[in-house]
């Protein structure tokens, strides 16, 4: 008797594999937002700038996801690696001639540094007491940027600030700088995906559910958790850099404690801990505040019932909102 053919499935391909990872809606959502881009490239104008803070904050939500949505902690304090790539990216380029791209480079190496020192000891704390201690990190560093006028010129902001090019190559333009944002945004959420495939990204998921059941499978937590935490700050600071070359200026209002609870708010209305989160919340909520900014003095209570309206809906983020209705169809 001749034994039946069994043939192994066919591995799935590249671009398959990369499809698996998201459901239709999120799909949906980032081409969305690909045609938001889109659109203020043809559009121009004010737009522009609006989708250039948006690309930035996503960069820096994607880097805080890592942290706050895989690994289940708690940080408000990812400002403070902000302020040092925007002000570190600003000193190297103006003061000592430094490319732009090196300089954004070598402001991360900073930060990494920072957050690797800075991290060690205050990892240790759990819950809201990571919280403040994270908070007041960020609290230290505004309040340096302001008083070291020496060094960051205070209030009066630096200036002078080249935009970001390699070599005699720059971008000047603002649709430009929309692009290059829009590619290193790209890159970063490449990276990401990669990194959360990884072992380190799987152990990451593993604390988020039980920090002792992840230290009985082998992983090392206080290691991986503190990881996370340099990962998150070196997007940041790419994020503090990146805002600086699209502006040529900064002040210390750009890094202050608006900053952590603007992106702790994208990060959540986007849907903490998932893939596509950090983007949707990014382009989301960027683009709400300036839809409500025409209903003068109720912006900000139009702001905030969007915001509360969207949380209450979509407790799990906008991105989590196809696997809703796709359980709620399961269930009829």
């Amino acid at each position: 008797m001749t034994s039946p053919n069994i043939t192994s499935p066919k591995p799935a391909a590249p671009a398959a594999k990369f499809a698996s990872r998201f459901d239709r809606f999120q799909v949906v959502l980032l081409g969305l937002s690909a045609l938001a881009v889109c659109f203020a490239l043809i559009y121009g104008g004010y737009l522009l700038t609006v989708m250039q803070m948006a690309m930035i904050y996503a960069i820096f939500c994607v880097g805080l996801n890592f942290f706050m949505g895989y690994t289940g902690q708690a940080s408000f304090g990812q400002n403070s690696f902000a302020c040092i790539g925007g002000y570190g990216s600003a000193i190297l380029c103006v003061q000592y001639g430094w490319e732009p791209a090196l300089a954004l480079i070598g402001a991360m190496v900073v930060a990494g540094f920072f957050a690797l020192i800075i991290g060690y000891p205050t990892l240790r704390l759990r819950g809201h007491y990571l919280a403040m201690a994270t908070f007041s990190l960020g609290l230290i560093t505004y309040d340096i940027s302001i008083q070291w006028t020496s060094v960051t010129q205070g209030y009066m902001g630096y200036a002078g600030i080249p935009s970001l090019g390699i070599g005699n190559w720059t971008v000047e333009s603002e649709r430009g700088k929309l692009v290059v944002l829009a590619v290193l945004l790209a890159f970063a959420f490449w990276l990401s995906l990669r990194m959360r495939d990884s072992r380190f990204g799987r152990g990451l998921r593993a604390i988020s559910g039980s920090e002792n059941g992840a230290a009985a499978l082998g992983v090392r937590v206080p290691r991986f958790k503190l990881i996370a935490f340099v990962v998150a700050a070196l997007y940041a600071s790419a994020a503090g850099s990146l805002y600086a070359y699209t502006f040529n200026f900064i002040s210390p209002e750009a890094f202050g404690p608006a900053m952590s609870i603007l992106t702790f708010t994208m990060l959540f209305v986007g849907g903490v801990g998932t893939i596509v989160g950090p983007i949707i919340g990014a382009v989301v909520t960027s683009l709400l505040q300036e839809v409500v900014r025409g209903s003068g003095h109720y912006q900000d209570i139009a702001y905030a019932v969007g915001l509360l309206a969207t949380l209450i809906y979509a407790p799990k983020g906008l991105s989590a909102l196809g696997g809703l209705f796709r359980r709620k169809k399961e269930e009829a």
